[in-house]
């Protein structure tokens, strides 16, 4: 237990969000300490001051996760409704405002429950220093489970972007049992960081999935409910260390015995924030409505959401931090090869080999440098691939009219096929037949270039501007090889070439309200065309559009009179035989 001072406590919000855009950094190097931490200056704040939320910083959620993650992946019983949010006196502790997230019994097509939830992915983005967050929770019984919590903000999917949970209530009396003596749900609230790693990948657990509080004290058991009063939570973080603490009554006491090694690149990259009033789910004992015994309306309060240097450490970052990379070369697996950016494997990209029953590490040397992709094919007559993913999404619309150029060193026999994949999980392959010379490829089982032009790699669906999975390679199915063998891949370069790239254009586009509670979009392209829309800042919508003729429609549907719909398109220019990005417009239902 640590006495460390309560000073941040007392300090009553006067602080300003900071300019979007910024990065927030201290230029102090120190060696970081989260069990004797020094707390220097303030990076950011929110301090939920307002008449409303700042949709500036907090996405407001509008839904249950369907239809790709209904119950959250969770079970969860609830529908997150921007009713359900606001900013609010706090009635037991008077001259304080704060954000209030609103839990009752309303239903919402096949759920019983609505509840509030804010995020803040691509508005603000923390790496180390330590965040504190000023909480309450109301009285949870059976069925409630606030949280305030962390997802990394890369581009890859659950569990290998990470995931840290600076406190969560509501568990399982099976969970809080491990704590001896009973606690209820409101005398009970623990953490947890959640990765991707190797050793938790068993029957049962497809994810990969690695909890820090399996079979760990992860919590802290108060004598005093926390119901309606705020503590303080803190998440110290740096790159190597990660520690959790609740500071109740001016005493602060650590969830875990001791801090937490970080374990995964994916503690070490840049996380958003997320705070919720879930109800229900298999993190609680309310399996169902009729369980959920918490005591309705219920409403869980945040005071404030502050970060502050560690140790010298911590940056805060400022709006959607993907950006198109610069017209040129970018590098995807490259060591001499003169690029203006590149990824690194390890750092900002990963390497994986999906199918390790069929395929291990190769010994053929580099074609450049001194690093190389190399694999050994072992076992004929099995499906084989893997690919390079970056961390961070990545935009390489300056790219559109460029190539991508790749060496490999592959017996000539072998069939492949060469892709690339987005963030909205679209992919396109390009086959290289055996015994073929395929863009530029001369099969003679020596080390030799191919050039694909990025048009004919992306195809008609994949995102240019949120690109996830940079090089994929993997076997025809129709032609698994018979016997085994080496292979290599090498200096990996997308090229932007020296044409110009088309800027973007609204286009022959247009939206049109066709009831109170529907929006149609419109092109006239001719071709294919995808809609990406929003409703209140919700999670992003990609949709094929129906093409009838020259005309492409689709007709959103559940909307309501003040909602706002942000939306942009992605068409094929038949004309001029490539794909348009539109700028982002907007509209408001009336």
């Amino acid at each position: 237990m640590n006495n460390h001072n309560d000073q941040h406590q007392r300090i009553r919000k006067p602080f300003q969000l900071l300019a979007a855009g910024l990065l927030l950094a201290t230029g102090i190097q120190a060696s970081a300490s989260v069990t004797n931490p020094q707390i220097g200056q303030l990076l950011w704040s929110e301090e939920f001051n307002g008449a409303s939320v700042n949709t500036a910083t907090w996405n407001v959620i509008d839904g249950n996760g369907c239809p790709n993650l209904c119950g959250n992946g969770n079970a969860e019983l609830q529908y997150y409704s921007p009713n359900n949010v606001s900013i609010a006196d706090v009635p037991f502790e008077a001259g304080t405002r704060a954000l209030a997230l609103r839990a009752q019994r309303q239903t919402v097509g096949s759920n019983a429950f609505t509840s509030g939830k804010v995020e803040s992915k691509n508005k603000v983005q923390v790496q180390y220093g330590m965040v504190e967050i000023r909480m309450s929770t109301p009285n949870l019984a059976t069925g409630l489970w606030p949280a305030a919590w962390m997802l990394g903000t890369s581009a890859q999917t659950w569990p290998r972007n990470g995931e840290i949970d600076i406190m969560e209530m509501g568990h399982k009396a099976s969970s809080r049992a491990a704590a001896g003596g009973n606690p209820s749900a409101n005398n009970f609230v623990g953490s947890n960081v959640i990765t991707w790693q190797q050793a938790a990948c068993v029957p049962g657990n497809e994810s990969c999935a690695a909890s820090t509080a399996w079979q760990t004290k992860n919590w802290y058991v108060p004598a005093t409910s926390l119901a309606n009063r705020f503590v303080l939570y803190r998440l110290y973080w740096t790159e190597s260390e990660m520690r959790f603490t609740v500071v109740d009554n001016g005493v602060e006491r650590n969830m875990y015995d001791a801090p937490l090694p970080v374990n995964s690149t994916a503690l070490q990259a840049p996380f958003y924030l997320l705070l919720n009033l879930a109800v229900g789910g298999n993190f609680t004992d309310a399996a169902t409505a009729d369980q959920v015994t918490a005591p309705l309306p219920a409403t869980a309060y945040v005071d404030y959401v502050r970060v502050y240097q560690l140790d010298g450490k911590g940056s805060v970052k400022l709006g959607n931090q993907t950006v198109p990379e610069t017209a040129g070369k970018f590098g995807v697996f490259t060591d001499t090869t003169a690029v203006n950016a590149k990824l690194v494997a390890g750092t900002s990209s990963d390497i994986f080999l999906w199918n390790g029953a069929s395929s291990g590490a190769g010994n053929t040397a580099p074609y450049e440098g001194s690093n190389v992709i190399a694999w050994a094919y072992t076992t004929p007559g099995q499906w084989w691939g893997g690919g390079i993913q970056a961390r961070q999404a990545r935009d390489l619309t300056n790219y559109r009219n460029g190539t991508m150029r790749f060496r490999i060193k592959i017996p000539a026999n072998v069939a492949f096929n060469i892709g690339v994949g987005d963030t909205y999980t679209n992919q396109n392959w390009v086959s290289f037949p055996a015994n073929t010379t395929a863009y530029g490829l001369v099969r003679n089982g020596d080390w030799a270039t191919a050039t694909i032009p990025v048009s004919t790699l992306i195809g008609p669906k994949v995102a240019l501007q949120s690109l996830l999975d940079v090089f994929m390679i993997s076997s025809e199915a129709s032609n698994l090889p018979a016997s085994t063998f080496q292979f290599a891949i090498d200096d990996i370069v997308w090229d932007s070439g020296t044409g110009s790239t088309p800027p973007p254009s609204s286009g022959p586009t247009s939206v049109t309200q066709t009831s109170a509670t529907t929006l149609q979009f419109t092109t006239t392209t001719g071709g294919w065309a995808d809609v990406h829309y929003t409703v209140n800042n919700g999670g992003q919508q990609n949709v094929r559009m129906r093409l009838d003729g020259s005309t492409n429609t689709y007709i959103a549907g559940g909307l309501k009179i003040g909602d706002v719909v942000r939306y942009s398109f992605t068409y094929w220019d038949t004309a001029r035989n490539f794909a348009v990005d539109t700028a982002q417009q907007s509209y408001t239902m009336q």
